[in-house]
């Protein structure tokens, strides 16, 4: 039997693979898709094209900070392969996480990134892009690039400079400025949380305070 091209074939895949966000941001009003939502739907795919994913993460330095570099690599049974990667930066401190759930945060999201550049998942429109912060939207998403994020979305070279965050957000309740935090595993920058909370509140809010906030209804 004829050999296939891996490009033949992972270009089949990307055509049949519909992977749904199956995940909801309750604090954002939002749905969203995970890794393991792509992994979910692509794997019975992958067997009817006898092909096989492999995930592998590794720390590269750039600059003064480590960044998570999550390689996805696609490869048929005759040995072609086809890789993608992306990345993610670990946070230099998030409160109520240790060592190893800040890592897992950030390989978690750079896998995400290196699977859509891999499998042309869009995510133009997805929360986790900057079209949530310009267009006043619903999410407080989990990348550490201020006030853009900084896991870069499919495909993308290692970031050789990135913009520092030079806009502080105030809590107009407390007074005290807005911190990075954690949601269901996701990192929620201050420009997020203060968009979302002026959207729901009609005023900056850190997350305590938000929290604090009567329910409508």
């Amino acid at each position: 039997m004829e050999s296939t091209s891996i490009y033949a074939a992972l270009a089949a895949v990307q055509s049949e693979l519909k992977a749904p966000k199956g995940q909801f941001n309750n604090f954002g009003g939002y749905h969203y898709r995970s890794c393991e939502d792509i992994l979910e739907a692509v794997k019975p795919i992958l067997k009817a094209h006898d092909l096989a994913l492999h995930l592998a993460d590794e720390l590269a330095m750039v600059g003064e900070r480590y960044y998570i570099k999550a390689t996805a690599t696609l490869t048929d049974f005759a040995g072609q392969q086809i890789s993608s990667t992306a990345y993610a930066r670990e946070p230099l401190d998030k409160k109520g996480m240790d060592d190893s759930q800040i890592t897992g945060t950030a390989s978690s999201y750079a896998r995400k990134y290196a699977l859509n550049g891999l499998f042309c998942i869009d995510d133009t429109k997805d929360a986790d892009t900057d079209e949530y912060q310009t267009a006043g939207g619903r999410n407080p998403a989990g990348g550490n690039k201020p006030p853009k994020r900084s896991a870069p979305k499919r495909d993308a070279p290692a970031p050789k400079s990135q913009p520092v965050q030079e806009k502080s957000f105030v809590c107009a309740c407390c007074g005290k400025p807005l911190q990075p935090v954690t949601y269901k595993g996701r990192t929620v920058e201050p420009a997020e949380t203060a968009a979302s909370t002026k959207k729901k509140f009609g005023r900056v809010l850190c997350w305590t305070c938000a929290q604090k906030q009567p329910k409508e209804g």
